[in-house]
């Protein structure tokens, strides 16, 4: 008997030390990852604001130009028979000189009426050029048309997305700045229908606002294949397109911030793209996103923390990768914390029974614990920001902002780990 007793208190103790270590870890990676939620936060907000007149003055500049230069737009289909035509329409209908815009449809191996359709058009409109090649991906397409086109400018924009009319001539204004050498536009949800659509309008609304901090601080780290402009020279001086993990647009803009080769970004470019429509959709969309960044952030990992790359190595991509390694945690002590709820909840009811919850308020009870507060300071930051990039997108704030902060934190984590776990086993992820 003597012996069992002692082998239940040496039990008791291991599992008191487990438990305080556990304890111990989880608050040093709680605080670090709050830390850093809230700077990056206040830094973007800070930045925004103390940046609010050169912001508003950039916006309401004279778009004119003296001496328009040739842009190319190349519009990448494959089974984009849906959607094509209104890409084109779009492009047809740019506020742009007839005679310096070309519009270069490449047919990568499609296996619907996408060629139809575009043909159809080229015999209407001398502006469109089309080829047709064998399926390679969204990034020969790309590279089909850079070689095939001898404009200054060169443009992507996917057969999925529409530009509003005077969304050229706003972005070719920035090249009057010889540095200048890639200009990302802004990005819209288009006519968001389902649930899923709506929160990523909120999101993408967001994005806005903190794309053009990054502009500002030559931060950017991903040129959106809906319609970044190109500055010829970048594609002379560091290569075309490449597959890159299937997000060629990041690697893209990792690669041009490896050469010191400036990217801006101009907050009232409106560029619309379709949404995925449901939660697999956007499942397999993010998880395609996360992990090219988690493959781009290995393959660039010279970068992180080296002042000889500015903000892009000391701010976008440490935060980034602390971000999402942060949800991994998080959910860790999540699950940690429930199954630790249902083991103790398990033993009070085989000691006395089940006991019937009683259910009572008082302000004496809520916890004003530290990471508790700073916890609720981050979602108010994230409400200020949020409601400044309405304003900035010129949008009206809703019911959108509210299912995003309510939904989104409970799907986000499924690809971000999913991601991760695909880094560590070099898994891959596929487009479709």
């Amino acid at each position: 008997m003597p012996e069992l007793k002692l082998d239940s208190l040496q039990k008791g103790r291991f599992g008191d030390i487990v438990a305080r270590h556990m304890e111990i870890f989880e608050g040093v990676i709680l605080y670090t990852f709050l830390f850093v939620g809230i700077y990056f936060q206040v830094f973007i907000l800070f930045t925004y604001l103390v940046s609010r007149k050169q912001i508003k003055a950039d916006g309401n500049r004279s778009f004119e130009l003296g001496k328009y230069p040739s842009v190319a737009v190349i519009v990448p289909a494959w089974n984009e028979e849906k959607t094509l035509a209104k890409t084109l329409d779009s492009l047809l209908n740019l506020a742009y000189p007839k005679d310096k815009l070309k519009i270069v449809v490449v047919n990568d191996g499609s296996t619907d009426k996408t060629a139809e359709i575009m043909e159809q058009y080229k015999k209407i409109h001398p502006q469109i050029e089309t080829f047709s090649k064998e399926n390679g991906g969204k990034h020969t397409a790309v590279n089909f048309g850079i070689t095939h086109t001898e404009s200054d400018l060169i443009g992507c924009l996917d057969a999925d997305s529409f530009v509003e009319r005077d969304t050229l001539k706003k972005m070719a204004c920035v090249f009057e700045n010889p540095n200048v050498m890639a200009v990302t536009p802004a990005m819209k949800i288009y006519q968001p229908k389902s649930i899923v659509q709506m929160i990523q309008s909120a999101e993408y609304v967001f994005g806005v606002l903190v794309k053009k901090v990054m502009g500002l601080i030559g931060a950017i780290h991903v040129t959106p294949g809906p319609f970044t402009i190109f500055r010829r020279d970048v594609f002379t001086k560091i290569g075309l397109f490449r597959k890159a993990h299937n997000t060629e647009d990041m690697e893209i803009a990792f690669r041009m911030q490896a050469n010191h080769l400036q990217i801006e970004n101009v907050h009232n470019a409106w560029v619309y793209t379709t949404g995925p429509s449901t939660v697999r959709k956007l499942y397999r969309q993010r998880l395609r996103w996360t992990h090219g960044f988690l493959e781009n952030a290995k393959d660039y990992k010279y970068l992180f923390f080296n002042k000889k790359y500015g903000n892009i190595g000391l701010i976008t991509l440490p935060v980034g990768l602390i971000l999402i390694i942060g949800v991994l945690f998080s959910v860790f002590f999540i699950f940690y914390r429930i199954v630790n709820w249902l083991v103790t909840k398990f033993i009070e009811w085989r000691t006395v029974g089940f006991l019937r919850p009683h259910l009572s308020f008082s302000f004496f009870y809520v916890s004003t614990r530290l990471h508790i507060i700073l916890i609720v300071s981050i979602y108010l930051l994230m409400i200020m920001i949020l409601l400044s990039a309405y304003k900035l997108a010129e949008e009206k704030a809703g019911k959108n902002i509210l299912l995003y902060f309510v939904l989104y934190p409970f799907i986000s984590p499924f690809w971000v780990i999913k991601s991760l776990w695909n880094t560590a086993f070099a898994k891959k992820t596929k487009w479709r």
